[in-house]
């Protein structure tokens, strides 16, 4: 399996969610809504999910193992730096 293409919205927001990514994988399937999170422990995604009826967030779509989530998780992050280091360099540049 390969990360193909990952899109990439900004949040312009106070909160902990910095981004929404898209991520289209063998450029055949595409999971839209993975959040980008700065958590405590450091910047991590958080696949699409749902509200129950009780309350409680279940997954939409996710990876079966870690190491499938941790190609996913790497390859929208590496975007994630890219855009804000490219953003840094436009601010500059202005």
């Amino acid at each position: 399996m390969q990360i193909t293409d990952v899109r990439l919205r900004r949040v312009n927001s106070e909160g902990r969610m910095k981004a929404i990514a898209s991520i289209t994988i063998d450029n055949e399937f595409v999971v839209h809504d993975i959040r980008v999170i700065d958590g405590n422990n450091g910047m991590f995604v958080a696949m699409p999910s749902k509200r129950t009826p009780d309350g409680e967030f279940r997954d939409i779509a996710h990876p079966i193992s870690s190491t499938t989530r941790e190609k996913i998780q790497a390859a929208v992050l590496t975007e994630y730096d890219r855009a804000a280091t490219e953003e840094e360099v436009i601010e500059e540049g202005a």
